[in-house]
């Protein structure tokens, strides 16, 4: 089917799979889905996955996004009469798993919600009409008959406050939502190649999940304490069968090296007001690209005594804007107090406005902060429309320029721990100069790179080492084209210390620059020797930087009796 959403043509198609005794996978496909919340590169579209298990008794687990309305309830049909329905678990209440909960609820009005606490109360909100639930808490169990038993295991803020996993205890298959997906939609229901989805795997986790490593390794915890697990049914992406503990095994290594940071960030968000949320975690998956540990906490449901335990190790605070009015605004503003009066003049801070009319002056919240003697991590970030790329692009920007900030003293503690003599000789190692510029949407970026190198004939391609902090790197994943731009000796100084200055977040790196569009869209700039349009093909993690490798499908040179300019370092182990 092709629908049409926005005025845009968009491929929508639906499959049913059994993936376990009793048990259908109801995945919504949506092939063209070009961007979701923060990830700015989506490449593959997604999936909306949902569960019917059919026992004594018949459960859905989670339901869709409300973009797939007719034909997720004509395919639920097809397999049940939703009046049957006994239960209704929700995972979280994010739109996306929870669009369709009013019309489940239409058509079985006897059918039962069962989630967590905060879960429940949201959707009570939501809603606006009664209906009958099960709050549960981690280990209770719900028994649809025949060994189909589900156990709850509360995982909160992956990515969603009220996250919970649901344990079939027959089938052993664990519904984990958010947790272990990722945006990649193809007819293939389980993870059969990991070499295809591998990259968005880890894409997904460094956006949604990277953040929340501490929520990550809590909710790792509990799953160790289950029996074994055959499958992970996630709310996106395909499911995890074949590759299961290798890619439960990553979650668990990632999460443990961003747990084990020196430097931690508490980022305060209200969940489904405004574009908090979505706000929140570009500004967080920033911090996390510089090394710095973000623990993020949604004040609708914040207790105030880990408001205190969190505001006592975190060395900065990054907050949205609360609301003045409604029924969230007593809640809110009572934990913003509680933030206040836990902060150190040693913190640095952040505010963004949370997209909202009614919310409290992102102004008035600064002057707050700063009248505690704390030290401003980025400008306030005014939102007043709906965000689009260049302000989810802002708030990454933000978020890392805060996490530099934080982290400077770490860096220039091991900038000089490296050994004398091998300083020295790394030095020796000479490069190019070259600036890599690159469009994505609307957006563009550019930096100054040296570690360049021919790495193929067949094909033609090249390597090009971009730190983990440089706002160019949400750019160069794997299918993103860009352009090398190769700089002239005796003619780079004005371009080299253009692009080498400090932009603030959000800013046009190319004001004052002459450039013209390559096929691929990206700036190339009129004052370089030679250009290469360039596709990534495979990124290789590296320590402190990516490896990019990638494709040249066409070039130019503007002076072929010029030189390249080359960079001598006196030292190492830094720029």
């Amino acid at each position: 089917m092709v629908a049409v959403a926005e005025g845009i043509q968009r491929r929508l198609t639906m499959q049913t799979t059994e993936i376990a005794p009793d048990t259908t996978a109801i995945r919504s496909l949506d092939w063209d889905r070009d961007r979701f919340d923060i990830e700015f590169g989506l490449q593959n579209g997604t999936t909306y996955n949902s569960f019917l298990i059919q026992s004594e008794k018949t459960a859905l687990v989670d339901t869709s996004h409300e973009k797939f309305r007719q034909l997720y309830l004509d395919t639920l049909k097809g397999l049940i009469d939703p009046a049957r329905l006994d239960y209704l678990v929700v995972s979280h209440t994010e739109p996306d798993h929870s669009g369709l909960v009013k019309d489940i609820l239409a058509l079985a009005p006897n059918i039962t919600v069962v989630g967590s606490k905060v879960a429940i109360q949201f959707l009570e909100n939501w809603v606006n009409q009664p209906f009958q639930s099960q709050i549960v808490k981690n280990g209770d169990r719900v028994d649809l008959g025949n060994g189909h038993i589900l156990e709850a295991v509360i995982a909160p803020n992956l990515h969603w406050p009220d996250t919970i996993f649901t344990y079939d205890t027959k089938t052993q298959v664990l519904f984990t939502c958010d947790a272990f997906g990722m945006h990649y939609c193809d007819d293939y229901t389980f993870d059969e190649d990991i070499d295809l989805i591998e990259n968005d795997f880890k894409y997904y986790y460094d956006c949604l999940m990277g953040p929340n490593a501490r929520s990550v390794l809590s909710a790792l915890k509990r799953m160790d304490k289950l029996p074994e697990i055959s499958t992970i049914a996630t709310g996106h992406g395909p499911l995890l069968y074949h590759n299961l503990s290798e890619l439960t095994g990553r979650y668990r290594r990632w999460s443990e090296e961003q747990a084990k940071a020196d430097t931690t960030v508490a980022v305060f968000y209200i969940s489904d007001y405004g574009y908090s949320d979505r706000l929140s975690q570009a500004i967080a998956h920033g911090i996390t690209k510089t090394g710095v540990a973000v623990d993020m906490m949604d004040l609708r449901s914040a207790d105030p005594q880990e408001i205190k335990e969190l505001m006592s190790i975190a060395s900065g605070v990054v907050m949205g804007t609360p609301p003045t009015t409604g029924d969230v605004a007593a809640v809110a503003q009572t934990a913003m107090g509680t933030i206040l009066g836990a902060t150190n003049p040693k913190q640095s801070f952040g505010v963004f406005e949370s997209g909202a009319g009614e919310s409290e002056s992102a102004y008035l919240l600064v002057n707050k902060f700063r009248d505690l003697g704390l030290t401003p991590g980025f400008a306030p970030i005014l939102v007043k429309d709906t965000p689009d790329e260049q302000v989810y692009q802002l708030c990454e920007e933000a978020g890392t320029d805060l996490g530099q900030c934080l982290s400077r003293d770490r860096t220039i503690k091991q900038t000089k721990s490296l050994d004398s003599d091998l300083d020295k000789a790394l030095g020796r190692i000479s490069s190019g100069l070259y600036v890599i510029t690159a469009k994505k949407g609307n957006i563009t970026s550019a930096m100054v790179a040296s570690w360049v190198a021919q790495a193929s004939f067949k094909p033609l391609g090249v390597s090009v080492a971009v730190a983990k902090d440089r706002a160019i790197e949400s750019f160069m994943y794997v299918g993103d084209r860009f352009i090398l731009n190769v700089l002239e000796a005796g003619n780079y100084q004005g371009l080299m210390k253009h692009f080498l200055k400090r932009f603030p977040p959000g800013a046009n790196r190319f004001e004052g620059i002459k450039t013209y569009s390559a096929s691929n869209g990206s700036p190339i700039l009129a004052d370089a020797l030679a250009y290469m349009e360039c596709e990534v093909k495979s990124r290789l993690d590296c320590g402190d930087h990516w490896t990019i490798y990638a494709t040249v499908s066409a070039g130019r040179v503007s002076k072929t009796d010029a030189m390249t300019a080359v960079h001598h370092r006196k030292v190492g182990n830094h720029y």
